[in-house]
Parts: C-alpha cells; structure tokens; sequence
C-alpha cells in the first residue's frame, strides 16, 4: 500500500503541476490577447465599479484548491487501494501462470 501512495502522489502532483503551468500559459496568453482587459471593462460597464483580476490572488488560489485536490483523490486511492487488498486477500485475487513450453519443429 505504502508503494501505491508513492506512486499516486507523485502521479496527482506531476499532474497538478501540469495544469499549474497550463493555466499560467493561458492567462499570459489572454492578457496578451486583450480578453482579461475586455472582460475587467465588461465587468465595469456591469455596475462592478473597480474590477480587476488579481493574477497573483488567482495563482495561489489555484495552487491551493490543487493541492486540496491531491490529498482528497490521494485519501480516495488509498482507500481503494485497501479495498482491493482486502478483497483479494479474501475472494483471491488474480494470479497469472506462464508456462514455457518447448515447441518441437522435428
């Protein structure tokens, strides 16, 4: 189990850092575009006096909902993990037997 979790973190974090970087790239892009400018004005001309997108406040914001994220699907496959075990230990889990055979071409 303690093999399963290794993996799985480091599996959920690579991931986590991958959307990370994704949404970093993607929010220089739009700013770049002009599309963060034009929704803040959109959002003035709605009656939001002031609006500004903070990127920093939005970063940390996604690191943090990110990181909740690996530890409540890390705790999810841990308990599967568990539950498998269990299961194979009292239906018996699958086993598969290879056998060499000689083939004789004679």
């Amino acid at each position: 189990m303690w093999s399963a979790a290794k993996i799985s973190i480091c599996f959920y974090l690579s991931a986590l850092i991958v959307l990370l970087v994704a949404g970093v790239v993607l929010w220089s892009i739009a700013s770049a575009a002009g599309a963060i400018g034009n929704i803040e004005e959109f959002m003035q001309d709605a009656g939001f006096e002031d609006f500004r997108f903070l990127s920093g406040q939005i970063i940390r914001g996604g690191v943090l909902i990110g990181l909740a994220w690996v530890a409540i699907v890390e705790i999810f496959t841990l308990v599967a993990v568990g539950l498998y075990n269990l299961f194979a230990e009292l239906i018996g889990g699958v086993e598969v037997h290879v056998r060499e055979e000689s083939v004789d071409r004679g």
